[in-house]
C-alpha cells in the first residue's frame, strides 16, 4: 500500500509539474508529457481497482 501511495504521489507530482511548466513557459511539450502521464497513471490505478475486484470474487469469504 505504501508503494502504491508513493507511486500516486510522484504521478501528481509528475503532472502537476509538467502542467506548471507548460502554463509558465507556453512550450506544448509539457502539457503532451503531462497528458501521457494522466492516461498512464489512469491505466495503471483501473488496473489496480480490476485486480482489487477480481481478488475479492476469487478469495472464499473466511
Amino acid at each position: 500500500m505504501l508503494i502504491m501511495r508513493l507511486m500516486v504521489l510522484l504521478a501528481v507530482l509528475g503532472i502537476g509539474g509538467s502542467v506548471l511548466l507548460w502554463l509558465l513557459t507556453g512550450n506544448p511539450r509539457y502539457r503532451a508529457w503531462a497528458w501521457r502521464a494522466l492516461r498512464i497513471a489512469l491505466i495503471a490505478l483501473f488496473l489496480l481497482l480490476a485486480l482489487f475486484a477480481l481478488e475479492r470474487v476469487l478469495v472464499p469469504v473466511a
